[in-house]
Parts: C-alpha cells; sequence; structure tokens
C-alpha cells in the first residue's frame, strides 16, 4: 500500500503542507509514522479524501448523455484558421483543449471568456505511473 509524505499529499491536493497538516491535527485526513518516524497518509484514504475534496462546478447544459467525463470551465483561447480551430478551455485545474471545425467555433460562439463543457467519451484512456528510480 502506498503511503505519502505531508509535502507529497500537498502538493496531490494542489494545497500548501500546513494546510494538509491542519487536516491531519483536525482528524479530517488520516496519519500515521513511518518506519523513519515520518509523518505519511494511506495512498487509498488519500485518494478518498481527494474524492471527498473536489468541488465540479455544476453543467449549466442540463443535457442527458452517456459521456461521463464532463468539465466546465472557460475557454481562454481560440486559434482558427479556414477550416479547423483549437479551442483551449481551463476547467478548474485542468486544461482542455479541443480541435474542431472553424464553423462548429463560429456556431457555438466559443471566444476566450464564454462558459464552455468539455465533454469527453472514450473506450482509449491511456493511464501511466511514475517511473521507479
Amino acid at each position: 500500500m502506498p503511503h505519502y509524505r505531508i509535502a507529497e499529499s500537498a502538493a496531490l491536493l494542489g494545497v500548501s503542507d500546513d494546510t494538509v497538516r491542519r487536516w491531519v491535527d483536525g482528524g479530517q485526513l488520516p496519519a500515521e509514522r513511518d518506519g523513519a518516524g515520518r509523518l505519511v497518509v494511506d495512498g487509498a484514504a488519500l485518494a478518498g479524501f481527494a474524492r471527498e475534496q473536489a468541488k465540479s462546478t455544476p453543467d449549466p447544459s442540463a443535457v442527458g448523455r452517456s459521456a461521463r467525463n464532463r468539465w466546465v470551465g472557460l475557454v481562454t483561447e481560440v486559434v482558427s484558421d479556414t477550416v479547423m480551430s483549437q479551442v483551449e478551455i481551463q476547467c478548474g485545474p485542468h486544461r482542455v483543449v479541443s480541435l474542431m471545425s472553424t464553423e462548429a467555433v463560429r456556431e457555438l460562439g466559443l471566444v476566450p471568456g464564454s462558459l464552455a463543457v468539455a465533454v469527453v467519451k472514450s473506450t482509449n484512456v491511456v493511464v501511466e505511473t511514475p517511473g521507479e528510480g
């Protein structure tokens, strides 16, 4: 079972070391001492805590769909030529880039500052783990 030091936990959660320590001290995040006496958080507990803390922006489209991967965000950049466009959306801490027709960009009115929902439906998702060493 993986364990993460306080600094690693903070980096994974996108908060400061002090915030993680406050959560541990307040009993919101369980931690224990490792063999060297360092405070560590169990990986499964950290994953569960991350899921509980995640706050998604409500999807304003009110459309039913089978795709489960939806991120609400703001368009930050649109690069277009005659036929194709690249649209960048900042969805919380995540940058999502989509390639679509310039016609679709015009029809959707996508400009920097527009509210947009990135929807991903894919049977091919690559999952990587950090290399050893």
